[in-house]
């Protein structure tokens, strides 16, 4: 069910949604956040997903004050069924997204906006800053837009690096008509598991014009201890989303899809290995298993290119594949010893050779994906 005020009125420019789970402790500075834009022609759609905690309450205040403020009451379904229910009701002409134990800067819809209308742009993607509250406040630049990007209008294909950057679709302006047109929506599986990994990769598959914004607009909070970024349990889910981005390839026909896919394998090495290294040790094998028989069918089709993997990235992919059994042991050794350990790994498994490529290639190599270890701009 959906109420507010709001509701009956003339439809905003920009629709903000606002994906709500038990977040009573963050969602008051993340709503007043939005009542402080120096750009006031929005509507701020509160998706709660059956919250139990005081969530509830905190909206009633802001729907109660701001007739911008809508809510959706649903029972909880997780995340991505959150967010389809927001596409839905959503009215303005652009839609924004804030995660409810984050907040937007004063000037973030003003400024991402202006970009969108100037340059008749259908995403504009912006910066945002990493932010703590404990011990005491702090908050660090993330670059998801490095030197080449800022200031201009790109489609992203024809800079494969904005693919491989940290999945941040908060920190961005997206034109509703190109999310429904291009049938860009969320995968809709149980919690929070790399949905806007799916989201963001299809918004970049379809782009044509984007609008790239050195300025941070975001404060993305690390300190939240109920974040899905700290469970470990939710073993397969990557996968799943995997397996609908590719599907959503297939099913486009388009005359890119070849290098999408190819994308998509160096995109999923990553988050494969990511996804890894946060399971419980008892869990990893399966998880293992059904990745190199990913890989190995992806190689098989001739969907993987090569050129996007780093010397290291390929050593992991191939031996990922020849074995998997053998791929954890090593991993997980080499994780407890450092640099060194990681060196010893690569000795192991390529000889002097492949530690004179990792070496030479982190020391003078410049990655077609221009990003760091954390998936920022270099």
């Amino acid at each position: 069910m959906t109420r507010g005020s709001g509701a009956a009125a003339p439809a905003p420019e920009v629709s903000v949604l606002v994906p709500i789970y038990n977040v009573e402790r963050y969602l008051e500075r993340c709503l007043t956040s939005l009542v402080g834009q120096t750009y006031d022609d929005f509507e701020a759609i509160c998706i709660n997903d059956g919250s139990t905690d005081g969530s509830r309450a905190i909206i009633q205040r802001f729907l109660d004050a701001d007739s911008r403020f809508r809510v959706i009451d649903k029972e909880n379904s997780g995340y991505g069924a959150s967010m389809n229910r927001g596409l839905d009701a959503a009215r303005g002409r652009y839609v924004a997204i804030l995660e409810s134990d984050d907040f937007f800067e004063p000037d973030a819809l003003a400024v991402l906006h202006e970009a969108a209308e100037m340059n008749q742009a259908e995403v504009v993607k912006a910066n945002f800053y990493l932010y703590w509250s404990r011990p005491e406040e702090r908050r660090e630049l993330f670059r998801v837009v490095d030197e080449v990007e800022a200031g201009h209008v790109l489609r992203p294909l024809d800079d494969l690096a904005v693919f491989f950057r940290k999945p941040s679709i908060w920190s961005a302006l997206y034109r509703r008509d190109f999310l429904v047109d291009d049938g860009i929506r969320f995968l809709e599986t149980p919690g929070a598991s790399y949905q806007d990994s799916g989201f963001n990769f299809k918004v970049w598959a379809s782009a044509r014009r984007v609008a790239f914004l050195a300025a941070p607009v975001l404060n993305y909070r690390q300190d939240n201890e109920g974040s899905s970024v700290n469970n470990p349990g939710k073993v397969f889910c990557v996968c799943d989303e995997y397996a609908s981005m590719e599907e959503f390839v297939r099913a486009r026909g388009s005359a890119d899809e070849r290098r999408l896919l190819a994308i998509l394998q160096r995109m999923k090495l990553d988050s494969y290995l990511w996804n890894y290294d946060r399971l419980a040790p008892e869990l990893r094998p399966a998880f293992v298993a059904r990745a190199a028989e990913e890989f190995s069918g992806a190689l098989e089709r001739g969907e993987v290119d090569l050129a996007l993997f780093e010397p290291a990235a390929e050593a992991d992919l191939r031996a990922m594949v020849a074995d998997p059994a053998a791929f954890c042991v090593e991993r997980d050794a080499a994780a407890s010893a450092g640099a060194a350990g990681a060196l010893r790994r690569y000795l192991r498994m390529g000889g002097p050779a492949l530690v004179a490529r990792v070496l030479w290639f982190r020391l003078f190599g410049r990655s077609e994906r221009r990003i760091d270890a954390q998936g920022a701009a270099l």
